[in-house]
């Protein structure tokens, strides 16, 4: 009886660890994708308002934003 009681808490344990793995990358892909929509759409908003021919806030900004994802990846998945 006591196996069957750790082997089911073994169970369950890695079924939390499993789950909160999951959020914790479905929350980073989330943040990655936002970051690098927002400074798309902000460069792209800049450059109408600016009335620039050559799309210089969005290439600026997607560029940052991508940059930005990319450190805030590595940085999360070194802890």
């Amino acid at each position: 009886m006591e196996k069957f009681n750790k082997t089911s808490e073994n169970k369950r344990d890695k079924e939390k660890k499993e789950l909160k793995d999951y959020a914790r990358y479905s929350n980073l892909a989330f943040k990655l994708i936002v970051i690098v929509l927002a400074g798309f759409f902000g460069g792209m908003k800049l450059d109408q308002l600016l009335n620039l021919e050559i799309p210089v806030f969005t290439l600026v900004l997607a560029s940052s934003g991508l940059f930005l994802s990319l450190y805030l990846l590595i940085k999360d998945l070194n802890k």
